[in-house]
């Protein structure tokens, strides 16, 4: 079996973050869904989920701790060192009723179960997280992962809903591990991580296109088509004289809250782009513009 904290890179007296920051770590680099076909990556993932789901725990690491490999078997009745299942009617002898060693309210064995009360251990929940295209964040959509159970793969695709957030936590219910002696299975629970778009940035619920502009654009106004998250394009208006970091809003073609379903606004920030290199022609004009249509943008500034 495998050395939980070697797969982890970490010591054995390393604290619950830095576990949880390796396990991180590993998980990002060698996560299915960035690495889909390298095996060796997406055993070195499956390891890794296995080693954190017990070093994560704070009660699975110390049966770990004392027990090793055999830590799974220590407290559910048998023994830790592999002997087998305990069977205390074989201690006490066949014809006794445990009932009646344990209290009239035990019965069915060992255990400590009350009558009535519903036998089995839950699973313990499943935390993965997945990186979802900017696109995806603003318009909703599906996303595959890859879960490992033991030694079965699993493939899910997961309904982003629109609007979601870098942070927010998806749950699936019952994607867990599985409970034990009839116990309910655990949940999933995935938290989304939004890529960063080339041009287009987030700010609460609006979004933000920066559009550059040239000098004859800003100075005599102009129509410029933009794009927006909903993959279409809008023709937007540059009013005459506008200068860099004048904002233009697109009401309503934002990204969608997931609670209200209200739309926040695409804002279009300009931006005036000198040009670097003139000709002489150029420089003739920017002269008699100069003299036609003289400026002073500092005069009574400071």
């Amino acid at each position: 079996m495998q050395d939980y904290y070697k797969t982890l890179g970490v010591s054995r007296d390393a604290t619950a973050d830095e576990i949880r920051k390796a396990y991180k770590k590993i998980a990002r680099e060698n996560h299915p869904d960035v690495k889909p076909d390298d095996k060796a990556a997406s055993e070195r993932f499956k390891q890794a989920a296995e080693a954190y789901d017990v070093l994560g725990d704070a009660d699975k690491r110390k049966q770990y701790d004392q027990f090793g490999s055999a830590y799974k078997h220590a407290g559910d009745g048998r023994s830790p060192f592999g002997s087998g299942p305990i069977d205390l009617k074989d201690l006490f002898g066949g014809g006794v009723d445990l009932g009646d060693i344990l209290g009239g309210e035990f019965s069915g064995g060992f255990g400590g179960h009350r009558r009535g009360q519903t036998t089995g251990q839950p699973g313990q929940d499943i935390a993965t997280s997945i990186v979802i295209p900017f696109q995806v964040a603003a318009q909703g959509g599906t996303h595959e992962i890859t879960l490992h159970h033991a030694q079965d793969t699993e493939r899910l695709n997961v309904k982003i809903p629109a609007g979601v957030r870098s942070g927010s936590v998806i749950r699936l219910s019952k994607k867990g591990h599985p409970g034990f002696g009839g116990g309910q299975a655990g949940d999933l629970l995935i938290t989304v991580e939004v890529a960063p778009h080339p041009f287009f940035r987030r700010d609460g619920n609006d979004v933000i296109l920066e559009v550059p502009l040239n000098i004859t654009e800003a100075t005599l106004g102009t129509k410029v088509d933009v794009p927006t998250i909903h993959d279409s394009q809008v023709t937007v208006t540059i009013p005459p004289g506008t200068n860099s970091g004048t904002k233009l809003r697109l009401r309503g073609k934002g990204f969608p809250d997931p609670k209200t379903k209200t739309s926040g606004d695409q804002l279009i920030v300009t931006k005036v782009v000198v040009p670097k290199d003139v000709n002489e022609r150029t420089r003739e004009l920017l002269a008699e513009l100069t003299v036609e249509a003289p400026l002073a943008p500092r005069e009574d500034l400071w």
